[in-house]
């Protein structure tokens, strides 16, 4: 039976436990709040894109017709 070599293991959590450091050192803290700024925005663009897209949706299906729910349509079945 073949095991992993100790040293891959070892350098993985070295190197794991160093980034986490790096990122959370006051030097990598503008780094962090830059990636989390940058996932607002992304959150973001996609609301106002899912809202443009349902209004878009609403006009041009009419305002007084529903459009039955079908499972395609759903993002969660």
């Amino acid at each position: 039976m073949e095991k992993e070599p100790i040293q891959g293991n070892v350098l993985k959590t070295a190197a794991t436990v160093a980034g986490a450091g790096a990122l959370l050192s006051p030097v990598g803290l503008p780094i962090l709040q830059g990636l989390a700024g940058v996932a607002v925005v992304g959150l973001g663009i996609f609301a106002a894109g899912t809202t443009v897209m349902k209004v878009g949706e609403m006009i041009s299906g009419g305002f007084g017709q529903s459009k039955t729910q079908q499972e395609e349509d759903s993002p969660f079945l």
